[in-house]
C-alpha cells in the first residue's frame, strides 16, 4: 500500500512540473502574439521548442519512476 502511494506521489510530481511549464509557456505565447502579431512565426517556433523540452522532461521522469519501482 505504501509503495503504491509513493509511486502515485512521485508520478504526480514528475508530471505536474512540466504541465505547469506548458501552461505558462502557452499563456505567455498568446500574450506575446496579442502584443506583436507580426512575430507570430518566431513565437510559435519558440513555443514548440519549449513544449518539446517540457514533455521530454516528463517522459524521462516517468521512465525513471518505472525503472526504480519495477
Amino acid at each position: 500500500m505504501l509503495r503504491n502511494l509513493t509511486i502515485i506521489i512521485i508520478m504526480f510530481l514528475s508530471t505536474f512540473g512540466p504541465a505547469v511549464v506548458i501552461a505558462l509557456v502557452g499563456s505567455s505565447a498568446v500574450k506575446a502574439v496579442g502584443r506583436n502579431p507580426s512575430a507570430s512565426a518566431r513565437i510559435l517556433s519558440a513555443m514548440i521548442i519549449a513544449f518539446i523540452f517540457a514533455e521530454a522532461i516528463a517522459v524521462l521522469a516517468i521512465l525513471m519512476v518505472f525503472n526504480i519501482f519495477k
